[in-house]
Parts: C-alpha cells; structure tokens; sequence
C-alpha cells in the first residue's frame, strides 16, 4: 500500500463509525514524499565507526548529517535544526565518537532535557562499541556507587541540566581531568530550553564553558533542534557563542496525511452556565486510539497533561474490551512523574513492539528512537508549532505512510486552529523566547557561578544583564567578598540546591499511598495546590486515588486508593497589584497599554465536585497558604466613556473584560513560544492602580519569561485574533471555545461573549494604526 494510501486508509477505519454528514474533520491535506540526499563519509571519520553504522543499515549518511559532521570536526560551534527523524543524533555522533577514537584522552559532555532521551541516546552510542569510549550516565538514577567510576574512567558522560547544575559543576575539582580534556558539549534538543527553564540552562551553560576555561578547555558546542526559525540566532542566545546553522533536511519521508479534527457538541449535556460543550479532546483520542490498535497501527496519543494520559489510556483500554481481550494489555500510559523503572519498562515496551498504543504526555516528545510507528494523535495543542510538528513527527518514521489527527479541545486556541488550517500547516515555526537577564533567573544563578569560581569583571560581562548590580546586593548580603582579583563566595553552603531550573517552585511533592507507603509519583510544588489539595482525585497508572492529606512544608502528599463517579476542580482567588510599569502609551481615545512588573497573588480556597456530565455536586472549602508571584504582565485600560460609546453598561463591564482575557490567554500561544498554563490573567471593572477598567495577561513564572513582553510587541495582532475567535464561535453565549477557561477560579463567572467582542472592537479601533 503507498504511502497516503497508508495514511488515508487509517483515517478511513477511524471513521468509519461517524454518522454520515457528521464528519468532525475541517481539514485533511496529504504531505507528499520527500526524496532523501546523500554525502560521502568524510575522510576523518572513525573507520571502526562507519563500518557499525554501514551494518546498522546506514550505507551513507544525508548531506545535512555530513554538513554538520564536518562544521563540528573543524572547530565551529553547530546547530542542527531538521525534522523528527531526521537523523540529528548522527549529526555530532560522527565528529565525537572520531575524536574520541582517535585521541584517546579526550572527553564529550552530552546533555538533554529529559533522562528518557538521555538512556536512549547512551544506548545508540553503546551499541557502536566503540573502543575506549566508556559512555555513561550520571543523573539521579545513577546509583552512587556508579558515580565515581563515571567521574574517573567515562570520557563521553550523559546527563542533563539538573545534574549539571546540582552534581557536577558544583563539585568540578572532582570533575578536574574530565574538564581538562573536554572537546564536544552535545546539547539535544535545544529548542526545549526556553521561558524560565531555558534562561536557567543559558546561564547554566555559560557556567559550565567559565569551569571549563579554568582548566584550559574549550570545547566545541554542537546543539541539535526540532525545526525551528532563526537557530543560529536561537541557539547563540542559549550559549552565548556565534554558531553555524544546518537547517535544510536531507532525509526521506514518507508521504503523511494529517487530518484537523474538531470534536461534535453534545447536544444532550450543557457545561457551566448552560453553555454547549464539545465531547473532550482525550475522548475523542481514546476512540481514535482504540481503532487504530485494532488496525495494528503503532500509535502514539499525545496528551496535554498527566491525567489526561492516563485517562485516554483507560478509556482506550475500556472500549478495546469490548472488542478483543487481547488487544487490551498492549495500551498503556506513559508520563512523567513515574518512577525510573516504570519508565523504562514502557520504553522497552515500545521499542520491541510489546505496546501497541501508548496515551502520553509530551514527555514521548523528544528524541526517544520509537522507530515504526503508523500513526500520531494529538490531542489538544501543545503549545507551540515546533512541538507540534515534533509529535507528529514521531509518525512515518521508518519513511512509511502514516497519519496524523490533531483533536482540538473545547478551548480558543484549538478551535481557531482547526478552522485556519494555514495557521497550522503554512506559519514558519516560532523562535525560542527566553530571558537569561531575568533578574529573578540572573541573581541565583550568579550565586552559583560565584560559589564555583571567583566572579571577575570579564566573566560578569558573559551573563550580562545587570549582573554588576546583582554581585553588589550579594556583597552587602555578605555573601560575596569584594577582593582585587574580584568578587569570591563567603559561605559555608553552596547555593545550588536552592535553584529550581525548571521553574516548578522548588522541591517535588510525593505522593504516597497511606496505608502502604509507596511512593506512586510527584508533583510540582507550584501546581500542588492544584493537584493534590486535600479531596482532589488524583491518577496513576491508571488507578485512581483521592488525596487526604497535602503537607507542603514536609513535601508531602498522603492519597488512598477510590474510585468515586466524580472529578474535582479546584476554585482560587486572584488579586494583582502594579509594581512597576516599564512601558505605557496613551491613545488618545481612552485606552492606554502597559508593560511592567505585577504581584499576583493567588490562593486556593475550594474545589467542586463534578459528575461526569458537568454536573456540580458540592463545593468544599479549603483552608490553603497563599502564594505572591512577581512577574511580568502586559495590560490594557478602558475609559467608561469609551465602554458607554461601544454599548456596555456598568453591569456588564465585569462578564466583558472577563470573557476579553480568557480568550486572550488562550491565543497568545500563537504569537508566544508558550502554552495557555504558563500564563495567567485578571480583569476587573476598576483597578486600584490604574483607576480603570483593566485587563492584565501575565507569565506564570517568577520575574518572567518573555511572554508577556511577546503578548505586547504584537497586541494588535493578538486582539485581533482573540476577537475573531470569539466572534467566529458558533455559541450563543459564550462556551470553553471561546470564553470559558478551563483554569478558571471564579467558576466562568461572569463571562459575557457579546460584551467582549464590543470591547475588544473598541479598543483595536483606538489602537490599530491607521
């Protein structure tokens, strides 16, 4: 069968169960194949090497590999950006396993975002067999007896930033041979590293090259990268070197349908406020899934979050029961939040084709090598275009035909998505926004870099930023000491520990089952009040529990196994104060835009309990801290005479600019390189620092990241789509895909579709350029 045979074949089985003039699909295009292109293998290539890659069935590699190959050979720094499957990994395999055959006292540093792509990469390396070599790991799940051998015998050491930042560099005497002999950094996926997380790994890296130029090294930095725009751009932002890019892939692949899917309305429920809703994306994925394990098809159904995952596989799993017995233990979830060993079951799982299907969080996004799979659900956007196209790369991989569903949920994003296909299928893929002078990012991550090696005024100029304001407040703290040969750390602690990279709010919370004490899992710190507040329903391989106790001082979270008929959702308080405005423009119509530093504070008061069909049992008070988060927003306010001029009065200025910032958050991802859960919003009728009626959107992390300052450079844009995506909406009064937020605390109370579309005109009429 060719390929988009292959590919429409799939879909035809999918829906073969829809009623005729009920299709849910609003696009379907075929990607045609793509021709691969070859190279030589360079002269300098290992020998030993290009014969296991010939047997592994690589006979010549494609000109981007070699492109690359041979930048990283002759000393330039390099970034790979092509597509899933593309062959990056043989893009810097090649140089570091020949310069490490041939100089038998050189060492590689490899770092990747997750430990799953880590294991998975050390395993390819291995299986060269390279003499001398000795590749390792050494990340938390390296036992520590292994750690020492690691320090003192691998010279090609796989870990990630975490790792970097707590066990290595903080301990680099250690570490001293290994530094000194240092001539590759491999940095996988890079275009994973941005927001917070991202500025921290920027610093970080600049850390690591200060340790490495102390011991007279300076390695050359290869990164590899989805497909992204500008990433020499991106990836000299990250490292702070001058890189060059290999950006056109040279790999074949085979032709691919994807196919935009918009879930029905359930004609027979009504959510909140009576507003229509549509049947839930893991739903729809969790059929779409269980037809296609039938077929045979290796499918991947990427989810949106934990519990989402290991819902889609349970429901799979329910209607494969139905069907055949069998095919019901090859469906599984797959997340993060798992302990080692059930991570790696499933991936071995996988990988010898035990798993037919497999529910999961984006943490199956990067690089693990799942070769052969047929199809790639995605349910609910992930947040930007280059995600995207690295989930749906996962299908085809083997050059076959394959599908790809992209199931929009009931949210504004999604469903302008599905219906301007170009914005999916045509848009260059994003920059990676990320912000290393963040003062909340630049000032621990200087305490560590001071606490490695004395800082010097050289070295203050590499983080940039205001790094000399920052060195003074750490002196007059007295934990630096000002001396001619610069600023040198005073404590006996090291700062490292204290420095959450990832921007999850320090240390993860267990979850622990009462009577046994097993530990199931973890949770963020910034989302425990979310997730495991006393009451929530919390999941686990399928296994539902429910949460008695949350201690948030000891990290802990104490759950019992139940199955109730209900979910839960949290309800939370916000308030939002104006510290600083960096930026303000006054139009001269009444309305004025701000960009600036806010506190938002937030606190869990309550949750409801839900029925599955959306109706509310009970509301149950919480009595939980609340949380201060500083941060940048960008914001907008209303005159009362420019509300009165577009038809609103006073009673529905609150449901207006309400249902004005739920849209707006969820389609500033199409102009941020974030996701709807990295940003926040408020409105109100009448701020006490701006005298006005005021919509804020800010980032979700402390001091920033950058989204908010993207939400402000194209505000007009953004608005306009916001307001297309309300007003385009079939509802009459507002639903989850337009107005209705699923992270609401007020309930969607008020919410007025009808008003936002009047303010969000108003205001693009006084703002737009004419």
């Amino acid at each position: 069968m060719g390929g988009t045979e292959r590919g429409r074949e799939l879909l035809r089985r999918v829906l073969a169960g829809v009623p005729a003039g009920e299709s849910p699909l609003t696009h379907v295009t075929d990607q045609p194949e793509r021709r691969g292109r070859h190279a030589d293998w360079p002269a300098w290539a290992d020998h030993g090497l290009v014969s296991a890659l010939r047997e592994g069935g690589v006979e010549r590699p494609w000109t981007h590999q070699a492109r690359a190959a041979e930048l990283a050979w002759s000393g330039k720094h390099v970034v790979l950006a092509t597509g899933t499957a593309s062959g990056k990994s043989l893009g810097y395999q090649l140089p570091v396993l020949s310069r490490l055959a041939e100089d038998p006292r050189a060492t590689a540093l490899y770092l990747a975002p997750t430990k799953a792509l880590g294991a998975d990469q050390l395993r390819s390396v291995r299986a060269f067999d390279i003499e001398g070599v000795r590749a390792a790991s050494f990340d938390g799940d390296t036992p520590m007896v292994e750690r020492d051998w690691v320090r003192a015998h691998s010279r090609w050491v796989f870990t990630n930033p975490d790792m970097l930042h707590r066990g290595v560099l903080p301990n680099h005497a250690r570490w001293a041979t290994f530094f000194r002999r240092l001539t590759y950094v491999v940095v996988d996926e890079c275009h994973s590293y941005r927001g917070v997380f991202g500025s921290h790994v920027a610093l970080l890296l600049r850390r690591l090259r200060r340790v490495a130029a102390k011991y007279g090294a300076s390695p050359v930095f290869v990164l590899a990268s989805a497909t992204v725009a500008d990433p020499a751009g991106s990836a000299e932002r990250l490292c702070g070197l001058s890189f060059e890019a290999i950006d056109e892939d040279a790999s074949p692949r085979g032709e691919r349908t994807v196919a935009l899917w918009e879930p029905p309305l359930l004609e027979e429920l009504a959510g909140e406020n009576g507003a229509p809703i549509r049947r839930a994306a893991g739903t729809e994925a969790a059929r779409i899934l269980a037809d296609l394990v039938i077929e045979k098809a290796r499918t991947l159904a990427f989810v949106r979050s934990r519990r989402g995952a290991e819902l889609t596989a349970l429901a799979a799993r329910r209607i494969l029961a139905e069907v055949d017995d069998d095919l019901v233990g090859r469906v599984a979830a797959y997340r993060a939040g798992f302990l080692p060993e059930e991570r790696r079951a499933l991936e071995r799982s996988l990988a010898e084709g035990q798993l037919l299907g497999v529910a999961t969080t984006n943490a199956l996004e990067l690089g693990v090598d799942i070769a052969g799979l047929d199809a790639v659900v995605v349910a609910g956007y992930p947040g930007t275009l280059a995600s995207f196209w690295q989930q749906a790369g996962r299908a085809g991989r083997t050059g076959d035909g394959s599908l790809v569903v992209f199931v929009a949920r009931d949210d504004p994003l999604d469903t302008y998505l599905v219906h301007h296909p170009a914005a999916v299928l045509d848009k260059p893929v994003e920059a990676t926004v990320l912000d290393p002078v963040n003062p909340y990012v630049l000032a621990p991550q200087l305490a560590c870099a001071a606490s490695e090696l004395p800082l010097t005024p050289d070295c203050l100029a590499t983080f940039g930023g205001a790094s000399r304001e920052i060195v003074d407040d750490l002196v007059r703290d007295g934990l630096l000491r000002k001396r001619p040969t610069g600023w040198y750390w005073t404590s006996r602690e090291r700062p490292h520990a204290g420095v959450d990279i990832r921007g999850s709010g320090g240390e993860q919370i267990a979850v622990v089952e009462g009577d046994s004490g097993r530990m199931l899992g973890t949770v963020d710190p910034g989302s425990a009040t979310w997730q495991v507040h006393p009451g929530a329903l919390y999941l686990h391989q399928g296994t539902s529990y429910v949460v008695d106790v949350l201690d948030l001082e000891d990290g802990l979270a104490l759950v019992h196994a139940e199955d109730p008929e209900w979910t839960t959702q949290p309800r939370n308080v916000v308030d939002i104060s104006v510290v600083h405005t960096a930026q303000q423009e006054r139009f001269p119509d009444g309305v004025t835009v701000c960009l600036g530093e806010v506190d938002v504070t937030s606190q869990v008061v309550g949750y409801l309990r839900k029925l599955p069909s959306g109706r509310v049992i009970d509301q149950v008070p919480l009595d939980l801290p609340s949380q201060t988060l500083r941060t940048r927003s960008v914001w907008y306010t209303v005159s009362e005479d420019l509300l009165a001029a577009a038809g609103i009065d006073p009673p529905r200025v609150p449901g207006a600019l309400h249902a004005a910032e739920h849209a707006a958050i969820g389609l500033l991802p199409l102009f941020a390189t974030c996701d709807r859960w990295d940003i926040g919003g408020v409105s109100t009728a009448m701020h006490p620092d701006t005298g006005a009626a005021t919509v804020f959107v800010h980032d979700g992390h402390p001091g920033g990241a950058g989204f908010a300052d993207r939400g402000h450079a194209a505000l007009v844009p953004w608005l306009t789509a916001t307001r297309e995506a309300i007003a385009s909406c079939e509802c009459l009064m507002g639903c989850p895909s337009c107005v209705q937020s699923p992270k609401c605390g007020n309930g969607n109370e008020p919410l007025d579709k009808e008003g936002a579309v009047a303010v969000l005109t108003a205001v693009l009429d006084v703002i737009t350029p004419k």
